[in-house]
């Protein structure tokens, strides 16, 4: 696993042993950063089922504000503190280990969410639902759920809609935008 571009470009990061983490497969990262190109820099991130934390450590390295990794595991929030150091990132970074829906409870604002929990938990379509029942993403903001293929995900309540999904042989990215608030839009100089 390496950083694809940005700052980190070619750092090597560590993988977790066994088979209970999932790391995103390059081809569907490469993909997925394709899509996203212009949607991070500057932006707030939420790597939510980090794991290794390659997908908030790839955001940081092309210029993301800031990223928070949440991971229940403790060899893997060491493991993503370790990332983090190797890509130098660390000064923009947060690690937080915990579960994940408490965290969303907290109500902290991002403007890039990614979900790629283990895909048989039921967790995604959990968080997914937390995640617009507390509204924590800013207006324009984008959730990115990695999922199997042949799952549909559910449609998300307004300000909520699905952009795309993206299929990857076996996985799918499904990508969600928040739309803005009309008052709130109305009263931006």
């Amino acid at each position: 696993m390496r950083v694809i571009t940005g700052s980190a470009r070619g750092r090597r990061l560590k993988e977790l042993e066994g088979m209970e983490t999932r790391p995103t497969t390059d081809r569907v990262k490469e993909g997925l950063f394709s899509a996203l190109q212009f949607d991070i820099e500057g932006r707030r991130v939420l790597d939510l089922f980090a794991g290794t934390g390659q997908l908030g450590i790839e955001c940081l390295s092309r210029g993301a504000t800031s990223a928070v990794f949440v991971e229940r595991r403790p060899d893997a929030v060491q493991l993503i503190r370790d990332n983090l150091r190797t890509t130098e990132l660390q000064d923009r970074a947060r690690v937080v280990a915990g579960e994940a829906m408490a965290f969303l409870e907290g109500r902290e604002k991002f403007d890039l969410v990614f979900l790629d929990p283990p895909y048989q938990s039921g967790l995604l379509e959990q968080a997914l639902d937390t995640l617009t029942r507390f509204d924590i993403l800013n207006p324009h903001g984008i959730i990115v759920a990695e999922h199997p293929a042949d799952r549909r995900l559910p449609p998300l309540p307004p300000p909520y809609r699905l952009r795309r999904t993206y299929r990857y042989g076996k996985i799918a990215v499904s990508l969600y935008r928040r739309e803005p608030d009309q008052e709130n839009e109305e009263q931006r100089p």
